[in-house]
């Protein structure tokens, strides 16, 4: 393993906390000052986040990607809506076990990011 993949990864990491957090605080928001049912809430934290990652992994992350700015973007879109409907059904599968909201969702966020960051790496923002 080179150095290069060791910041990817660092680099990844700290992306991927932050759009967590956002996504996570989003939810958090919505169910309890909006009322939204956590699902639904769940749609908002990602399209919200997914902004936030797309931007950290692009100009930071893979920041020597050649991948051209509407490939990476469309290509990231469908690996994340993969990864999307996994959560939601985690998300649901959980919730329907009666764990608190917070929690099926930190859950949820913590499974999905190795899919993430291979797919990114080796498709998305290939070099």
């Amino acid at each position: 393993m080179n150095k290069l993949f060791f910041l990817q990864v660092f680099r990844f990491g700290i992306v991927g906390v932050t759009a967590a957090c956002i996504h996570f605080t989003t939810v958090v928001l919505l169910v309890q000052n909006f009322f939204l049912a956590p699902m639904l809430a769940n749609i908002f934290g990602f399209l919200i986040a997914f902004q936030a990652s797309y931007w950290g992994n692009r100009l930071w992350t893979f920041s020597q990607t050649i991948t051209l700015h509407h490939v990476a973007f469309s290509r990231l879109l469908l690996v994340q809506l993969i990864n999307f409907s996994a959560n939601e059904l985690l998300f649901y599968i959980f919730l329907s076990l009666n764990l608190p909201y917070p929690l099926a969702l930190l859950t949820v966020l913590t499974i999905l990011p190795v899919f993430t960051f291979f797919s990114s790496k080796m498709w998305v923002f290939r070099v």
